[in-house]
């Protein structure tokens, strides 16, 4: 052991910070505005950019194309409804979806990064709260723009001015439902695995087959005479429920079998049922990050 005398005491450069604390509003803010660029590739690298930009490309491409059509060909009104948009694009969407959630949720539990994020001062209901919100204005403008260019388009094309505003305010409330359910419904899925892909694939399964299974049994019942059956049997599904409320409440077409729009009693049991399933699935996600070891 050495003695006294040989002890130093060595300035290695260390200062106290003097800047402005910034508090953890901003913390969110940052958080969310890092989940939200991130969900389309911005600040990433150029491969991470071409698949969402790619999807976004073609989910716009549909409307720029009947927007012509209308211009050049002189029609009465858009060929896609703004209420129908959202579900006649439903597979790139999905695609999207399933795309956007585990980049947000999946890469922190792979890298472990979350407990640097729950250190301080967000605590675990700012993540949650922040990658909702994050998610939520990801998907609406993913879903929102396109309707964008089909009024002004439409505008444009001289299809009404009142006509065109009603649907396309119709469309954007429906455009905000449809982000809350899929945002609420993808996070939670993919918060439970930090492989990316297995979340893109829990994803996809989670929002399609659920779809595609009450589709074919709508289907059946149609064929066999029992049509007031099937806006119920669209409770079912997060794509069932969306058109139902879409055709029952904001006259949108149906893509029920037969076209058949869903009965007013259908609507608000779906309308409810939406907003059950986006309440629920929020308190299982901030329950999801209240487990310790994350």
């Amino acid at each position: 052991m050495s003695s006294g005398t040989d002890a130093r005491i060595h300035n290695i450069g260390y200062r106290n910070y003097t800047g402005e604390r910034l508090g953890i509003a901003y913390a969110r803010r940052a958080l969310f505005t890092h989940s939200l660029r991130g969900s389309f590739g911005l600040g990433r690298s150029a491969r991470s950019k071409v698949l969402p930009m790619g999807l976004l490309g073609i989910m716009l491409a549909p409307a720029l194309v009947m927007v012509a059509v209308a211009a050049f060909v002189g029609l009465d009104e858009l060929p896609i409804e703004y209420t129908s948009y959202a579900l006649f694009m439903q597979p790139i969407v999905g695609l999207y979806v399933a795309l956007a959630a585990p980049q947000m949720v999946s890469l922190d539990l792979r890298f472990k990064v979350t407990p640097l994020y729950f250190s301080r001062p967000i605590e675990r209901t700012d993540y949650v709260a922040s990658k909702f919100a994050a998610l939520s204005v990801a998907i609406f403008l993913f879903v929102s723009l396109p309707l964008v260019i089909a009024y002004v388009g439409g505008l444009l094309a001289e299809l009404g001015f009142a006509e065109q505003s009603k649907g396309f305010g119709q469309g954007l409330l429906l455009s905000v439902l449809f982000a809350l359910l899929h945002a609420a419904i993808a996070l939670l899925v993919a918060s439970f695995t930090p492989r990316r892909g297995f979340g893109v694939a829990a994803v996809i399964g989670v929002l399609t087959i659920p779809y595609f299974a009450v589709t074919a049994i709508q289907a059946v019942a149609w064929e066999s005479g029992e049509a007031g059956l099937v806006g119920w049997m669209g409770l079912f599904s997060p794509g069932t429920l969306i058109d139902g409320i879409q055709s029952a409440f904001l006259g949108g077409e149906s893509g029920y079998p037969g076209l058949e729009p869903a009965t007013t009693a259908a609507g608000t049991a779906q309308l409810l049922v939406s907003l059950a399933l986006i309440v629920v699935c929020y308190l299982l996600l901030g329950r999801r990050y209240r487990k310790a070891g994350l």
